[in-house]
């Protein structure tokens, strides 16, 4: 009898020989997503499985983004011409300069003193886009019906200027070379010499109560004889060139002679103007999506490509239809992953630092941090958004290109859904300076907190508003797609 049953029972060694080893090859295949995604015990009890998606994509608008220009943020310059995916950028930068007291004299006489050359110089920090291509920028004074303030936002439009005060051509790579003015030598600014008639205008203010000429003596006094400067990019280009206001390089440099008198040796001497804590600014970027790839996906069916675009820019909505129908599980890990749709053009416009997701609550009929997953500290207003997976990997496609891979880590989230203690909702994905945002500071509580999180402005004080797009793989209906994005759930059952 025991030989009788010997083939049989073989059979069944060497069916679950080849089982245990298919699972646990799927289940190594799973764990790539991310470390201890499997508990150390029983791999055999523990699966994998991959929930499709659907992305919808979207622009922001004036009355859905408000985003405020803050002074302290990189201010971005110049034009992007041709983006393949995402079309035209233009930019105007504007800012007051004044001297750093008042009242405010020159040394010397006024009678005495002629202007040499007067320079408008900013602190350069980067160029995003191609370096090679020229770009001519005007400086323009604004007009008497402009204002300078704390409120602005990249959404505004353009404020109105009056004169042409000066303008200059070069390539952005030139930005960085070392520059030697008078007996100085700096790298990392812009200069642009402006009307020598405007220098002179600014020689014969003085601190008089006079309405023609009384600019020194006080700080609204100034403003209402000069309400600053606005740059904008007249022709050319194809990036946008990244200043920082508060820098040391950021001045109105005076260059002006004194005649002592009429003596017969003549100095020439520079006083500044700079960026002081009164001084306004503002930072309007505008975007042209006429005629581009991500126009033709806004408004329509589900999408094989997600579009997203740094503030003031797009954001795309991810659907996963699978989570409101999952039994309930033990879930180890559950991660929405996303890949870079590879294109020459990512080189000259790579994706932003993070990108954010977080999920629409229609019973609050607005955004909510991710349930369980995202972390804030009130105090600080720093978050986890790095460590759940707003920073991207490095990996490679089928041929060989680089590109970025996110995997947001959604686990306790998910967990709660297929418990039935929260519903799934729809997901957002976007890449904003910051964003407001409904957050629970106790898990167990009732009321939601509102609260500001800060995304693209987390890599140092200055911010990156206007700069990083990508192009990612969408959802694939047909599953023929590798790359696709997914939702990607490793579980125990109950």
């Amino acid at each position: 009898m025991k030989n009788k049953h010997l083939p049989l029972l073989s059979g069944l060694i060497l069916l679950g020989i080849f089982v245990s080893l298919f699972s646990c090859r799927k289940i190594n295949e799973a764990t790539t997503l991310g470390t201890g995604l499997i508990p150390a015990v029983d791999n055999i009890n523990t699966f994998d499985t991959t929930l499709e998606v659907e992305v919808f994509n979207d622009s922001l608008t004036v009355v859905t983004d408000s985003t405020l220009s803050l002074s302290y943020f990189t201010h971005y310059l110049g034009q992007i011409s041709n983006d393949p995916f995402f079309g035209r950028t233009s930019t105007q930068l504007s800012l007051e300069l004044k001297p750093s007291a008042f009242p405010h004299v020159f040394v010397n006489k006024p009678d005495s003193l002629h202007i040499d050359s007067v320079v408008l110089i900013l602190d350069y920090v980067g160029t995003y886009g191609d370096t090679t291509v020229a770009q001519t920028i005007n400086v323009y004074e604004l007009a008497s019906s402009a204002r300078l303030d704390t409120t602005y936002r990249f959404r505004e439009p353009f404020l109105p200027t009056s004169g042409l005060l000066g303008s200059r051509t070069f390539l952005p790579s030139v930005l960085n070379d070392s520059i030697k003015v008078k007996d100085d030598t700096t790298a990392n600014q812009l200069r642009i010499r402006l009307n020598n008639s405007f220098g002179d205008r600014l020689l014969q203010y003085d601190t008089t109560a006079s309405v023609v000429t009384g600019a020194y003596r006080s700080d609204s006094a100034f403003k209402s004889f000069f309400k600053g400067f606005a740059l904008e990019s007249a022709s050319g280009g194809n990036a946008i060139m990244g200043f920082n206001l508060n820098g040391d390089n950021t001045k109105l440099a005076i260059y002006y002679r004194d005649d002592n008198n009429d003596a017969l040796v003549e100095d020439t001497v520079v006083q500044y103007f700079t960026f002081a804590a009164t001084s306004g600014s503002a930072n309007i970027i505008r975007r042209d999506y006429s005629g581009t790839p991500f126009a033709s996906t806004v408004g329509g069916a589900a999408d094989n490509y997600a579009f997203v675009q740094a503030t003031p820019g797009s954001f795309t909505t991810i659907k996963v239809p699978g989570l409101s129908t999952l039994s309930n599980r033990i879930v180890h890990r559950a991660e929405l992953i996303m890949e870079e749709a590879f294109d020459l053009s990512n080189l000259l416009f790579p994706a932003p630092d993070l990108l954010f997701l977080d999920v629409y609550n229609p019973a609050k009929s607005g955004y909510t941090a991710i349930p369980y997953d995202f972390l804030y500290d009130i105090n600080s207003g720093v978050s986890n958004i790095s460590a759940m997976g707003g920073s991207p990997f490095q990996s490679t496609d089928g041929s060989g290109n680089n590109i970025k891979i996110w995997r947001f880590n959604v686990s306790r989230y998910v967990q709660h859904i297929v418990n039935g203690t929260e519903p799934a909702y729809d997901f957002r994905l976007s890449a904003p300076v910051y964003t407001p945002s409904l957050y629970k500071f106790s898990p167990t509580s009732s009321d939601f907190s509102n609260i500001t999180v800060y995304v693209n402005s987390a890599f140092g004080a200055s911010g990156k508003p206007g700069v990083g797009r990508v192009r990612l793989h969408g959802g694939d209906a047909t599953r023929t797609n590798p790359h696709r994005m997914r939702m990607r759930i490793v579980y125990s059952k109950i």
